[in-house]
């Protein structure tokens, strides 16, 4: 097979271009790093969304310097979740995009009425209601933008602006949803007409992509695409789905005993569910890259962007030394973690950086505690490691009970996952095989695969699955480590949040943050 899998991947961090072919092997590869995020304000994070699109498009462009471009079979996208842009008819954007980790929240949301009140208060989660109310971006621009807002004909996710940018039209993946809108997880389709969604949120109907299936072809490449991808007029755009779930199909985890952890900059440990499960009371999974499954998911909101805070704040030597070398800085950092013994001479790291609504709460701040003479950058480095570590165990027996199915190994991904001591610490810390699948790229793989099922060059998912992904190395946990791991997990990691909540909560209170 000839045919190339375009698969367009707009991170946080970057924007790649990516081109596989039907076996799995990437073969080209074009990135493009965002660094000019704006922040008007504490809290805030908004980016140019068309600045997104054209770099998107110009990553495309470069490709073909080496590559055919009619050879393509088929266009998919995967983006970051959560980050939202309104847009007029044309779709044209009217506003910056509001990036996901933006802690801006309303103030006046949306009135529930009483009957759905009284349901929420009934089972614990009026608080829950109001803080999801609160973080919502709609409700947010309903107040403080209402002549903007009234002008949005649609509110689209970077999903879905570029593949309105791609195929003209105004429609969206299932499998991107993951965003304060009203989507109803276990139907995986809008809410339906009367639920509290549309009462919660400041949104209508129309207001809101036209949804297809993961697989499903959203449309062509347009003219106007064309000339700004240098792609073929014509060439199929197939709906993927959003990073993260395009993670776990790209690392292979279908069977609901292998555990997809992410290393990015959101940490996240995954399964692919065919039953509805719900990790977190009352949370719903994500959708799938899976048609008609579920991605059940706990996260991590600072994941890996603890290792960016520690080179930003505490690796300009070592920042230095890489750039004269022509290496990542954190090739260095990882040269620590064999210096340095398994706990980190006890030092251990809390990675509740951001609140959350209810896992953590809305109060959550971290915490490193253990500090003594003997504690260096290196000590540091490696709690930080740990503790993310930790956390995603953490996330592994929720899933775990809301399964009723425990994970025999795991497939790791993301950028902290092309570190071996990464992935030996977490074969430790778990007490599991962890696999490092063949491509770094496990996103944009995942959003191939599902191009690739939906043209037809694979029967299903799991045959793309058998013929697209493998493992590259194991990492085997050792004993001595995984004991050491146990003990401190159980009888200090897993009390700190709850005996810090109270402390976290008078520091809200006195100072206002977390908002």
């Amino acid at each position: 097979m000839n045919e190339r899998l375009l698969a367009i991947d707009l991170g946080t961090q970057s924007v790649r271009a990516l081109l596989f072919t039907p076996t799995g092997e990437l073969v080209g590869r074009v990135q493009q790093p965002f660094t000019d995020y704006r922040r008007e304000h504490p809290g805030w994070m908004t980016h140019d969304a068309e600045a997104f699109w054209q770099a998107a498009a110009a990553c495309c462009k470069r490709l073909w310097a080496e590559h055919d471009p009619g050879a393509v079979a088929g266009v998919a996208v995967t983006t970051q979740r959560g980050t939202i842009v309104p847009v007029d008819a044309k779709g044209r954007c009217l506003a910056s995009a509001i990036i996901w980790p933006d802690q801006r929240r309303a103030t006046r949301v949306p009135p529930v009425a009483w009957p759905w009140r009284a349901a929420f208060t009934a089972i614990g989660l009026a608080g829950t209601l109001r803080a999801l109310q609160q973080d919502a971006e709609v409700n947010w621009w309903a107040e403080h933008e209402p002549q903007l807002h009234a002008r949005a004909e649609r509110y689209l996710l970077m999903s879905g602006l570029l593949n309105q940018r791609l195929t003209g039209r105004m429609a969206d993946s299932v499998g991107a949803q993951v965003a304060y809108l009203p989507f109803d997880g276990r139907a995986q389709a809008w809410a339906r007409a009367g639920s509290w969604q549309w009462q919660a949120l400041a949104v209508q109907p129309r207001q809101l992509a036209e949804l297809v299936p993961v697989g499903t072809q959203l449309g062509s490449v347009t003219t106007e695409a064309a000339l700004a991808t240098g792609l073929r007029e014509g060439t199929p755009v197939l709906a993927a789905a959003a990073d993260k779930a395009c993670e776990v199909l790209g690392a292979g985890a279908l069977a609901p005993h292998v555990g997809a952890l992410s290393y990015g900059t959101t940490a996240t440990i995954n399964i692919t569910s065919a039953r509805y499960l719900e990790a977190v009371r009352l949370i719903p999974p994500y959708p799938a890259a899976v048609p008609g499954h579920y991605s059940v998911e706990v996260q991590v909101t600072r994941g890996f962007w603890l290792v960016s805070w520690f080179k930003e704040q505490f690796g300009q030597p070592e920042r230095e030394v890489a750039q004269a070398l022509g290496i990542a800085p954190e090739a260095l950092f990882d040269e620590w973690v064999a210096q340095v013994p398994p706990g980190a001479m006890g030092l251990t790291l809390l990675p509740t950086w951001s609140p959350g609504i209810r896992v953590p709460g809305p109060e959550a701040k971290g915490a490193i505690i253990g500090f003594g003479e003997v504690h260096t950058r290196a000590h540091l480095y490696r709690a930080i490691l740990e503790g993310l570590a930790y956390a995603l165990r953490e996330g592994r027996e929720r899933i775990e009970r809301a399964s009723g199915t425990r994970l025999r190994e795991l497939r790791a991904s993301g950028g902290g996952a092309q570190s071996d001591a990464v992935l030996q610490l977490t074969a430790d810390v778990f007490r599991l095989p962890v696999a490092r699948p063949h491509t770094h790229e496990t996103a944009g793989l995942g959003a191939a695969m599902a191009a690739a099922v939906g043209l037809g060059l694979h029967a299903d998912t799991s045959a793309a699955v058998a013929q697209m992904t493998r493992v590259a190395r194991w990492f085997e946990p050792r004993p001595d480590a995984a004991d050491l791991y146990d003990q401190l997990y159980a009888q200090v990691y897993r009390p700190l949040y709850p005996r810090l909540r109270p402390l976290f909560q008078r520091i809200r209170a006195i100072t206002g943050y977390p908002a």
